[in-house]
């Protein structure tokens, strides 16, 4: 069993900035991709970036130049900084992670969710 906790959420005005975090903890195997996905009220869940272990990286298109996803693989973090918001990046974020058992098995973990509010 894996747990991932985010962390770094919050009100913050346009143009600010904000970095999250999202630690995995527990019953590692070995993560591969950990990656952002975020959410607004009515809306359905969204990808904003991804991480492979190796480095790769893949953005929404929303969001390039503008986030940056990073990780730290010996302390199974993943984190990602947000500049420039705006008001549209308003939403719920929540970071998730693949835990591989072998190559061809995985589980798939979701952390609580992180709430950022942009608004002046």
């Amino acid at each position: 069993q894996v747990q991932l906790v985010e962390s770094g959420g919050g009100l913050v005005q346009p143009g600010g900035s904000l970095r999250l975090s999202c630690a995995a903890s527990g019953s590692i195997f070995s993560i591969n991709a950990m990656g952002w996905y975020r959410q607004a009220p009515g809306e359905q869940r969204e990808l904003v970036a991804t991480i492979t272990n190796g480095g790769s990286t893949e953005y929404a298109d929303s969001v390039k130049g503008r986030f940056t996803i990073s990780r730290d693989n010996a302390k199974n973090t993943v984190y990602l900084q947000m500049s420039s918001l705006k008001p549209e990046d308003t939403a719920v974020y929540y970071c998730y992670a693949e835990d591989y058992l072998s190559d061809y098995e995985w589980t798939d973990y979701w952390g609580q969710g992180t709430q950022v509010t942009v608004s002046s």
